[in-house]
């Protein structure tokens, strides 16, 4: 049986592409982006309550990842891409219906011109434009389970020093600096490269970052306007 679903809403946020997007919901809380409903979705009275809520679950599509059949088993960048586990023990974009499972802070409801009710929400892992299917209110009581296993992935992992000359941080609008250091901290190469001389560049906020890293270090080289 063939089943079909509509994206809801889709989220306008800060990366332009997938590098750098945080590799888990909440990593970095200081991310902010929307949620802006499709106009057959914008109905005050389908989020009525919903603000009364502190965090919501976002349910949604890896619509940048190429559908190349089902794959049991992936190389988990935890891992270091060198090891391989099934699919469904990670969290990887290659999945059978690539949908991707979020919780985000809930930063309010506001009334936007022309896109009716939009939901500002903190620490989403999504890039822009990204749809989303779905959208539940989080349950602490039911939806929290700190003394779970983790298995492979057991924290976030360490995070990074991060140089970000005065000069080049300017260039950054003065609302998107914390998360800009947010995002860098958390160091956005791929888990397996490990080459201190290689210049990476991340696209956000409208700017291209560049930067080298080493295992302690991350430092900014260059910040211009995005293409």
């Amino acid at each position: 049986m063939h089943h079909t679903i509509t994206p809801i809403a889709f989220y306008r946020g800060d990366f332009g592409e997938k590098f750098g997007v945080p590799r888990q919901a909440g990593i970095v809380p200081a991310l902010e982006g929307l949620v802006v409903f499709e106009p057959s979705f914008r109905d005050a009275a389908a989020l009525r309550g919903l603000g009364d809520f502190g965090r919501v679950w976002l349910i949604w599509q890896f619509s940048e990842t190429p559908c190349e059949g089902f794959r049991p088993t992936v190389r988990p960048p935890r891992l270091g891409g060198n090891a391989r586990m099934g699919v469904f023990a990670t969290r990887s974009p290659f999945r059978p219906n690539a949908l991707g499972l979020s919780c985000v802070e809930l930063a309010g409801l506001e009334e936007r011109p022309g896109l009716g009710t939009v939901l500002r929400v903190k620490g989403a892992d999504l890039m822009d434009g990204t749809p989303i299917f779905d959208i539940k209110p989080y349950l602490p009581y039911a939806d929290a389970w700190p003394d779970a296993k983790a298995g492979f992935a057991p924290d976030a992992g360490g995070t990074l020093a991060v140089e970000l000359p005065q000069e080049l941080e300017a260039l950054i609008p003065a609302d998107k600096r914390e998360a800009l250091r947010a995002v860098l901290a958390r160091d956005p190469r791929p888990r397996y490269q490990e080459d201190a001389d290689r210049v990476y560049t991340m696209n956000f906020a409208g700017r291209e970052v560049s930067f080298t890293a080493d295992e302690t270090t991350l430092r900014v080289t260059a910040v211009r306007a995005a293409e």
